[in-house]
């Protein structure tokens, strides 16, 4: 399966940039039956503060029979757990088939035999997903817990799930455990779409000093948008700076209502970048565009090539993110 990513930026768990050091992993159920993983995005991709959606609700990933989508940065603190989990946990919620409804926490008129190969196909996913996430923080299986279980200890609010719906298929908690710890020492094949390429919005890590090795130091402004990808190859190559790939960020993108404006036309090492959303699929924020403008200095104008090239290194060593245009 494919990891995909879009990240709910319209929802106030994200826009309050709180982060987690991942300690563990909490497995949830939707309780919608038929919703599937895509889905969640149009959803929850709004704001309570706005009164756009009347909870206060969001978690790291969504995952059906078919696909995984994760919604929120690993490291983000999310709002699922109802409890202190929130502070140390990744949420995950497994999507339920439709054909049931429910009378409090049970399930009526669930078919487990009809059922039983959509169950099989997003347990498999979700098995996939804790065993990356276990190797990507360090954790093993037994940082994994149910909703149930975290209530339990203290830590999250009181429901029932995954556990009034794993039983139905022979399945516990403990056997979820037992199947990632199997995973973990044979392996799986999951594929995420992070590799960043031309057309994805990506945000600079805050601990970034300089574009890539060497290159020119990143001033603090520039962290406080976003940055949309106008280029990841030349010549069908992939850009090499400071011994690392390189994309090239064009337009940026105001994290306050996701407007474009001109960008900072900087190659920027890979590594220093975190995926916000694939392909532009960020929805923006429903308000006027601004019509704010801004005054933009040149520094010469030349005839010939070199010349302008000339000044344009000499601008980038004293630190100064330059480009050259031709008119």
């Amino acid at each position: 399966m494919n990891l995909k990513t879009k990240f709910m930026t319209r929802n106030d768990c994200y826009t309050a940039n709180r982060k987690i050091t991942p300690k563990g992993i909490m497995i949830h159920s939707t309780a919608t039956p038929g919703v599937m993983a895509g889905a969640w995005f149009s959803r929850w991709n709004k704001s309570f503060r706005a009164g756009e959606i009347n909870r206060q609700v969001c978690v790291h990933a969504f995952l059906d029979d078919k696909e995984i989508w994760q919604y929120l940065p690993w490291n983000h603190r999310g709002w699922h757990a109802g409890g202190a989990a929130n502070n140390s946990h990744i949420g995950i919620e497994i999507c339920e088939p439709r054909g049931h409804s429910y009378q409090g926490s049970t399930m009526v008129n669930y078919d487990a035999k009809k059922n039983e190969a959509y169950f099989r196909a997003a347990w498999k996913n979700a098995v996939d997903l804790c065993v990356f996430l276990c190797k990507e923080y360090g954790l093993t299986e037994k940082d994994i817990i149910g909703h149930a279980e975290g209530h339990r200890q203290g830590i999250a609010s009181n429901h029932a799930d995954p556990m009034h719906w794993f039983p139905k298929h022979g399945e516990s908690m403990d056997t979820f455990r037992a199947a990632v710890k199997k995973g973990l020492t044979t392996g799986i094949s999951i594929d995420s779409e992070d590799d960043l390429e031309a057309g994805d919005i990506v945000e600079i890590k805050a601990s970034a000093k300089r574009y890539y090795p060497n290159g020119p130091i990143i001033p603090n402004w520039v962290k406080w948008n976003y940055h949309l990808i106008t280029q990841d190859k030349s010549g069908n190559r992939p850009v090499i700076k400071g011994g690392k790939e390189c994309v090239l960020l064009g337009r940026t993108i105001l994290k306050s209502n996701m407007d474009e404006k001109d960008g900072i036309m900087t190659w920027a090492d890979k590594d220093i970048l975190d995926l916000v959303s694939k392909g532009v699929e960020v929805e923006p924020k429903p308000e006027t565009k601004t019509t704010q403008k801004f005054y933009r200095v040149q520094v010469g104008a030349f005839s010939k090539k070199e010349n302008a090239k000339a000044l344009m290194e000499c601008l980038k060593k004293a630190g100064f993110d330059a480009y050259m245009k031709y008119d």
